[in-house]
């Protein structure tokens, strides 16, 4: 039984496309670095959300971090979900 082309070609057009797009995305991302004082600044965040707009300064700062557990059942195995950020926005007259 011969196999029809259009649905096989439609098919493969579609998966060509998306890895095509996955690999020109993959090309213009820059590679990082690891800052260890930025690591240690995310460590120091307090757990929960915080903020801060001094009085003297045209600026305002924010911090936020989400520790949590979970685990499948009572011992069952687990991951530990560590999110930690900081964020400032600043601004002036001209």
């Amino acid at each position: 039984m011969p196999l029809p082309i259009a649905p096989v070609a439609a098919v493969a057009a579609k998966y060509g496309a998306a890895a095509l797009a996955g690999y020109m995305l993959a090309r213009r991302v820059r590679r990082g670095h690891l800052d260890q004082r930025a690591e240690d600044a995310l460590d120091r965040v307090p757990e929960g959300l915080t903020t801060l707009r001094p009085a003297d300064r045209e600026q305002a700062s924010a911090t936020a971090r989400f520790r949590r557990v979970i685990r499948l059942g009572l011992d069952g195995p687990g991951v530990e979900i560590d999110a930690a950020a900081l964020g400032r926005i600043r601004w002036r007259r001209i």
